[in-house]
């Protein structure tokens, strides 16, 4: 499966230098609103040192990660669900995307013009969850009152979704974002087709200078306060950093990320963290010809996980050979595991566990 994170924010905050060092497009960014019209889109690899381990010990020719795609939306400003600054241009753009990647400014720079005069990131917060708010107002309105007209021809599975939609309703105009509403698994598989903005997964990138990186600043624990009410991440990245990070070799960023006392590049937290807050997981398949991962949501169970790779798995499903990771390097690659007895043969009903390493046997 692909998943696809719209990075959003207000005009000049660093999404587009953000973009660039998580994809390493070169998408322009300049210092003036509205420099992104159409949006950026980058497939971006997802750091996984599991694969280069399986991929050594089954001796594959090529290792092929999963991926996120990462779309740069132009900037939001206040009055965009009226059609303020290119308005309904950029909401249709992240009402494609799977997950949103909010970009926060938290730094100072006299040269760098911000679109509310100041710098305050929990404004500007709250300014693009209103706007995605009133957005979804407008969508669950027009669905409300279609649903009704069908309710009154006496359809009681109509009168049940009307109720259902009534209350999403009254919510969201009460300032409550989809996401954050509790729902039954029948509510929110009704609401997909609806494409609600609120109801995607978000996690919230606090924009820092490199000082910020180590010391946060009032601004930064502000912001962390305010996003914590949500039960959301927060993560803290300099763009412009991370900009210089993607253009160096791989021992040349090692050494880079030593010095500034950071285990590992912002973007590559940013990337895993795309993928905690869509509940997926990785599972790997491994042979002579590759060895690669595979994203599918956690909770899924064999036969879907199979049709991710091609449609005929799913459909000819037989079973599912299951080596744990920790069970295939320990014994040192896919023969031996077998040996010692620690492939285990799964039906229909296994539900995927993170890291297994899967061969699956099927049959059209």
């Amino acid at each position: 499966m692909s998943l696809k994170c719209g990075i959003v924010g207000l005009p000049n905050v660093g999404k587009s230098t953000l973009f660039n060092a998580l994809t390493s497009a070169q998408a322009d960014a300049q210092n003036y609103p509205f420099c992104t019209i159409e949006p950026n889109i980058g497939v971006v690899p997802v750091p996984d040192g599991r694969l280069d381990k399986i991929a050594e010990l089954s001796q594959s020719a090529q290792r092929l990660p999963a991926t996120v795609e990462f779309v740069d939306i132009a900037g939001l400003v206040s009055g965009a669900s009226g059609g303020e600054g290119l308005g309904n241009q950029f909401l249709a753009h992240i009402r494609e995307a799977d997950a949103i990647a909010q970009v926060l400014r938290c730094f100072e720079a006299e040269d760098i013009t911000h679109v509310e005069g100041t710098v305050d990131p929990v404004r500007d917060c709250e300014i693009i969850q209103t706007e995605l708010l009133l957005a979804d107002m407008a969508t669950l309105e027009r669905a409300v009152e279609r649903v009704r007209r069908q309710a009154k021809t006496g359809s009681k599975d109509a009168a049940e979704t009307l109720r259902m939609l009534e209350t999403v309703q009254q919510r969201v105009n009460d300032g409550i974002p989809v996401r954050e509403q509790q729902l039954d698994e029948g509510s929110s598989d009704c609401l997909s087709e609806l494409c609600l903005l609120t109801a995607k997964p978000v996690m919230y990138v606090a924009n820092v200078d490199e000082a910020g990186l180590s010391d946060e600043s009032e601004t930064v624990m502000a912001l962390r306060e305010h996003v914590q009410v949500a039960g959301t991440e927060l993560l803290l990245v300099c763009a412009a950093l991370e900009a210089e990070i993607a253009q160096l070799d791989a021992e040349s960023r090692k050494e880079f990320l030593a010095e500034l006392g950071l285990s590992e590049p912002g973007l590559d937290r940013v990337v895993h963290a795309g993928y905690r807050i869509l509940y997926c997981m990785t599972y790997f398949t491994a042979g002579p010809k590759e060895a690669r991962a595979w994203t599918v949501r956690r909770g899924t169970l064999a036969p879907a996980a199979a049709g991710v790779i091609h449609t005929d798995f799913e459909r000819g499903f037989i079973c599912a050979e299951v080596i744990a990771y920790d069970d295939y390097v320990r014994c040192g690659g896919e023969i031996q595991a077998r040996e010692a007895g620690k492939c285990r043969t799964e039906g229909r009903e296994y539900e995927v566990k993170e890291a297994d390493v899967i061969h699956f046997r099927f049959n059209v």
